[in-house]
């Protein structure tokens, strides 16, 4: 099983994290760096600003467990959405924009791959785990809006991090596709 996390920023560093006990290969695209603000609300040491922030998960996993992981420290495009995905079993993605999710759905619904969205409301309100034929991403108030910074939104970032992990991990095991709505208050399981 190969399982590609796209982007890896506050939701997709939490989840990758919580995947690493899965019989996986676990794989990381994202073009960022890790900035110091970074460190408030994603799965990164001190010891990582300045890395690209997939080399620095793949090294952080290999570093404090053991675990062995890829990872390609490009922008995901429409010129490499294939090469990237192709040898993918499962697709999560973790994106912060509508324009990168609208792309690898896209490629996912060609390529009948599954592919499973984790997104934080901007305001950090709730967040959604949705499987893709369920899912429609909301566009940016402001492009490029930060939607994670500053670590306020920390435990929501938190519950919907191991809610996605759950999802993938169910996926992995049983094959189950389930939806989940994530709020400060519940985390309710919605109709499938």
């Amino acid at each position: 099983m190969r399982i590609l996390f796209c982007g890896v920023g506050a939701i997709g560093s939490t989840a990758a994290v919580l995947c690493r006990n899965l019989e996986a290969t676990l794989v990381f695209v994202d073009f960022d760096r890790v900035e110091s603000k970074n460190l408030r609300a994603q799965a990164f040491v001190k010891p990582s600003v300045g890395k690209n922030k997939a080399e620095a998960l793949k090294l952080q996993l290999l570093n404090l467990y053991g675990v062995k992981a890829e990872a390609f420290g490009v922008r995901m495009t429409r010129d490499n959405v294939a090469a990237l995905g192709s040898s993918a079993d499962l697709l999560v993605d973790c994106f912060d924009n509508q324009e990168s999710r609208l792309l690898l759905s896209a490629f996912a619904r060609a390529a009948g791959k599954p592919l499973v969205h984790g997104a934080l409301a901007a305001d950090g309100t709730f967040g959604l785990v949705r499987w893709d034929e369920r899912f429609v991403p909301d566009t940016e108030d402001t492009p490029g809006q930060a939607t994670c910074e500053g670590g306020e939104h920390l435990p929501l970032i938190g519950q919907l991090g191991a809610t996605l992990a759950r999802t993938v991990q169910d996926f992995v095991k049983h094959g189950v596709r389930r939806d989940t709505l994530v709020g400060l208050v519940a985390v309710t399981p919605t109709a499938s």
